[in-house]
């Protein structure tokens, strides 16, 4: 019986009223039933076909195992195997994790037939490239000739000319790599056999369908047992998939599976392993929070990189400071009295770090292993993994040096690196090529076994998740995108043709100091009885760590219902619940609008909107986005002309190579004057116009003049009284003459 109901049983219910229409469904509602953004008839009829080959396979092995009586052990963990082997040492287990057996799952039959990988991978859009010369997977792949056919070579080859040259498909045919999907999350134990803890721990996040770039690139990494042995060996790896996919899983599940083994292997080997470099602490932190849940109950250890940190022993570092102690005693041997009383403060004397995973930003970690750049770059020698996340902004003029100088500093032989983005231009590809290529020669040393570069991209190539809306809306001036920013915080006021966006949301600037005028601008927007003020926020670099802490964690808590920020949180960052991103300034590029966009619509949901204003000024910049939303409405099947017509696309006009380098640096010119010109400030008349035109108010200029001479009435009036003297003596400057 409830007890409810019989506690209550007295009390009269109204009736209940009648249900109420389902409202509209929100991007931040729930999990999506299947994350992935690609997916044909034809491909998925052959996954499940795998999965019931999967199924019969398990059920004819517990069939097995239940006939077979005579073993059981009625008193053994049902979480944990039965006793080991006799060769494994079972009273000393590595780190707490079992070594990962053939014996407890049993392998599946279910290998798929070039065919069939080719039908899922195309379907999926998943397209794997290898970026080697063509020689080199000719010598590692060779094709198998008849003797028939190689006695023909033979007497042909002394008449006959040399072959010609292969043609661009010819050559891109030869690239193409068709290795097995990763249909289900449950192949990493039957199949790949990685660690069962950490299997556990993917069950227990409650992942069962692998998203494409899980899909395509877990089986490159874990080492696929279907392809040829040449090809078995882990890959350098350029991975370019849409935002929301699922990347750090990608590449956190492969390292972890990898130190894992490195612990089982016994080896007297310790310290930092892999190194997982991001461009942002919100990022790097937001890897360590999903890292963290894999890694439990593992033995292995991830760490985000924090300033004092020590991640390596110098072998200078004692000498350095003997000569700092001896040049401390003689410049301060005056006042040692004064000094005793003081504690004395130890240089490096903070234990080195015995993390398997370290997590950080370039420029953070460079200064480690330079020691704040006074000392030559240490060496990483045990790591075999580096992960480049957002690759793209790593190896960006801004962070390259920093990021090379990490990479090179790992000189272990047989190093993996591998790069992510959901953008990543040629040169990126060209780069990683010489980088590595550079780093061979400087140590000297040749990898035990030999391994591709091989690049896998899901869907079109820096393009935008196709389940977005976009919006590119024309408001003229920077008053017309403020009122217009202003009928998005009120979506019952608006129109029925009107967009409609409800918190939470993002909003992106251009610089910082727009940034904080418009959340000044906006933060009495939001009624009271709503929470008011403390409903927006404003995030930026200029802000301490923990103030950004606390505003991210405030925005992941619902507390914050709209945040004003940079590009600070245009990557990489995951806001599972955003219901849509406004673009107050244009991006300074069509790679940045892409990542801004990918905000929402995460993980397979649907309908997050991007919202991105422009003015007069901006429509020499706006055709690299509209090619961008034309693209992503292709993509998602639309034919495209749904946000933006042809048109449109005709009438704006092209860029130079020249000024799209310079907006990437600098954004639009006209919002790149961050100056203030008041009344008394004498400059350029562009100037100050341009100032003017691109200020973040709504106020007219005769109310900015009452306000300035208002301040200047109380500042005039402030000097006077600080003028005059205490005694209430004032002198206006004549002479009266000699007092008696």
């Amino acid at each position: 019986m409830d007890a409810f109901k019989l506690l209550t049983r007295s009390t009269k219910f109204k009736s209940a009223a009648p249900a109420a229409k389902p409202a509209a469904r929100l991007p931040s509602f729930g999990k999506a039933a299947n994350p992935q953004l690609f997916r044909t008839a034809e491909g998925e009829k052959l996954e499940s076909e795998q999965g019931k080959k999967r199924k019969r396979a398990n059920a004819a092995a517990d069939n097995e195992h239940e006939e077979d009586t005579a073993d059981l052990d009625f008193f053994h963990s049902k979480k944990r195997s039965a006793a080991p082997s006799s060769g494994a040492s079972a009273s000393a287990p590595v780190k707490g994790e079992d070594l990962p057996s053939d014996q407890d799952e049993s392998d599946d039959d279910d290998t798929m037939d070039e065919v069939q990988r080719r039908t899922i991978l195309n379907s999926h859009k998943i397209k794997i490239t290898d970026l080697r010369d063509l020689d080199e997977i000719q010598v590692q792949a060779p094709v198998k000739e008849s003797k028939k056919d190689s006695k023909k070579k033979k007497k042909k080859s002394k008449n006959e000319e040399p072959a010609a040259p292969l043609s661009k498909k010819e050559m891109k045919r030869a690239r193409r790599m068709y290795p097995q999907p990763l249909v289900s999350f449950k192949e990493l134990r039957s199949r790949y056999k990685i660690s069962s803890r950490l299997a556990e721990n993917v069950a227990g996040q409650g992942f069962t369908v692998p998203t494409e770039v899980q899909l395509g690139s877990l089986p490159l990494m874990l080492g696929d047992p279907s392809v040829s042995t040449a090809e078995i060996s882990e890959p350098d790896l350029l991975v370019v998939a849409p935002t929301g996919s699922g990347k750090s899983l990608s590449f956190l599940i492969p390292v972890i599976n990898k130190i894992v083994r490195h612990h089982h292997s016994q080896s007297e080997e310790h310290g930092i392993l892999s190194v997982i470099v991001a461009p942002t602490k919100e990022l790097a932190s937001q890897i360590v929070n999903e890292g963290r849940k894999l890694v439990a109950g593992t033995g292995v250890k991830i760490t985000l990189m924090r300033k004092g940190m020590r991640v390596v022993e110098r072998s200078d570092d004692g000498e350095t400071n003997v000569l700092e102690e001896e040049a401390e005693e003689s410049a301060g041997s005056e006042d040692e009295d004064e000094e005793d009383d003081k504690p004395k403060k130890s240089q490096n004397n903070a234990p080195v770090t015995k993390s398997d995973i370290l997590v950080t930003t370039p420029l953070m970690l460079v200064n480690s292993l330079s020691a704040n750049q006074t000392k030559p770059l240490a060496h990483l020698p045990l790591v075999r993994s580096l992960v480049l996340d957002e690759a793209d902004v790593l190896l960006d003029p801004l962070f390259r040096e920093q990021t090379l100088d990490i990479w090179r500093s790992c000189v272990h032989p047989d190093l993996r690196v591998s790069l992510w983005s959901a953008t990543m231009g040629s040169n990126v590809e060209d780069l990683t090529r010489s980088t590595i290529k550079e780093r061979l020669e400087n140590i000297e040393q040749k990898s035990t076994t030999p391994h591709p570069l091989v690049r896998l991209v899901v869907g079109l190539k820096d393009s935008a998740i196709p389940n977005i809306d976009h919006r590119l809306i024309y408001a003229a001036t920077e008053q017309g995108k403020l009122l217009g920013l202003r009928q998005l915080l009120r979506p019952a006021a608006a129109s029925p043709g009107d967009v409609r966006l409800r918190p939470p949301f993002l909003i992106f600037t251009q610089t910082i100091p727009r940034a904080i005028a418009l959340h000044s601008e906006l933060r009495y927007d939001i009624p009271a009885e709503a929470g008011g003020s403390s409903r927006i926020a404003v995030l930026h670099s200029d802000l301490a760590d923990n103030q950004r802490s606390e505003i991210m964690r405030d925005f992941r808590k619902g507390e914050i219902w709209i945040l004003v920020t940079t590009d600070l949180l245009a990557r990489g960052v995951d806001f599972r619940g955003i219901n849509g991103v406004v673009n107050y300034d244009i991006p300074n590029s069509a790679a940045v609008y892409v990542h801004r966009v990918g905000r929402t619509g995460r993980a397979g949901r649907e309908g997050g909107i991007a919202v991105t204003y422009y003015t007069k000024e901006d429509i020499p910049y706006v055709k690299n986005i509209a090619n961008v939303i034309d693209v992503s409405e292709k993509l998602r099947g639309e034919g495209g002309g749904k946000s933006i017509q042809k048109w449109l696309l005709d009438s704006l006009p092209d860029l130079s190579k020249k000024d799209k380098q310079e907006l990437k640096k600098h954004g639009v010119k006209a919002r790149q004057i961050s100056k203030h010109i008041g009344g008394k400030d004498k400059g350029d008349d562009k100037d100050s116009k341009a100032a003017r035109a691109s200020r973040i108010s709504t106020k007219s200029g005769f109310e900015r003049r009452m306000e300035n001479r208002k301040k200047g009435a109380i500042a005039a009036s402030r000097n006077r009284k600080a003028a005059t003297p205490q005694d209430g003596n004032v002198s206006d400057g004549s002479w009266n003459g000699l007092e008696d």
